[in-house]
């Protein structure tokens, strides 16, 4: 049994080579073969070093580079060249437990789910006492997800088994970083219950998150809000089927809540940390509106709840 770890990386080479400092001590269950599939999306740092001179034990490394910009891109071609049969994705700035790949390829091998849905917590110096649930969910923490049949999967501790490919042949590439912002993982997951899949609950095979701590800054929740409504737009229009009847004065409605919001808010705009979860709502609503008038006019890339592109 092959199991392939893949992590796409983007100018953060401090941030991975600590990523491959935890996969150095990560234990290797007995009979299996592991590779860390690295791809490249296009760095203008260091990474190419960090990942050339890693030692990752009994892990094979393994560097390939996608210029095309798009993490969804770079997932695609770590699908294709990897050799697992279990396909592990993590992300370039958290720290495993040492048996994380037991716990989220296991429940693969035994048959017990075709897919993985594992857990992801906050790095304790990166929690703040002003986080909701909603705040937390968007820096990846996983304690969203329902228990006993998750119905989705967050991108930074998730687990495939290959022959899923079979039906659902990958990542979206007008979704997540480097284009939407977000939605990749939780279309994909989406696709494979479409399928017919069973997705196994490994939430408490957890990973911690060191995010850059310029997330919890105010213009980045406001930016992360609008890249969500965006993304929510495109996986309604194109793979839900929403109909768009009044989108112009949706726009319009939106646009005046929020402008009404903050004429009456304004002393909660002044932190530089965090940010009102009624106002990421609002942004988060206009952004949907506006995405999804602006994708109403493109033809549907999918049938609804469909598994592949439409040709």
């Amino acid at each position: 049994m092959k199991c392939s770890i893949i992590i796409v990386t983007r100018n953060r080479a401090v941030d991975l080579a600590e990523t491959l400092e935890a996969m150095r001590v990560a234990h290797v269950p007995d009979g299996m073969k592991v590779e860390l599939v690295v791809i490249d999306n296009g760095s203008t740092d260091n990474t190419r070093d960090v990942v050339g001179t890693s030692d990752c034990g009994e892990i094979e490394v393994r560097y390939f580079v996608e210029q095309k910009p798009g993490k969804c891109r770079g997932l695609n071609l770590g699908l294709a060249e990897s050799g697992g049969d279990i396909l592990l994705f993590t992300d370039d700035d958290v720290r495993p437990s040492v048996d994380w790949i037991a716990g989220m390829c296991e429940p693969i091998i035994d048959g017990r789910g075709d897919a993985v849905s594992g857990g992801v917590h906050l790095a304790p110096h990166l929690v703040r006492p002003w986080m909701t649930p909603v705040h937390r969910s968007w820096l990846a923490d996983t304690g969203w997800l329902e228990r006993d049949a998750p119905q989705s999967m967050v991108g930074a501790n998730m687990a495939f088994s290959r022959k899923v490919l079979e039906k659902v042949p990958g990542f979206d590439p007008e979704l997540g970083p480097g284009a939407s912002g977000f939605g990749d993982d939780a279309l994909l997951a989406s696709q494979f219950v479409e399928a017919g899949y069973k997705i196994y609950d490994a939430l408490d095979v957890s990973i911690e998150h060191h995010f850059e701590p310029s997330r919890l800054e105010r213009d980045c929740w406001l930016g992360a809000a609008e890249k969500r409504g965006v993304s929510h737009a495109y996986r309604g229009h194109h793979w839900e089927h929403w109909g768009c009847r009044f989108g112009q004065l949706k726009v319009l409605r939106a646009k005046v809540k929020l402008a009404a919001w903050r004429s009456r808010n304004s002393s909660l705009m002044s932190e530089e940390e965090g940010c009102s979860c009624e106002e990421l709502d609002l942004v988060f609503d206009l952004a949907l509106v506006r995405g999804h008038l602006k994708e109403s006019r493109r033809k549907r890339n999918y049938e609804r709840h469909g598994l592949v592109k439409i040709a």
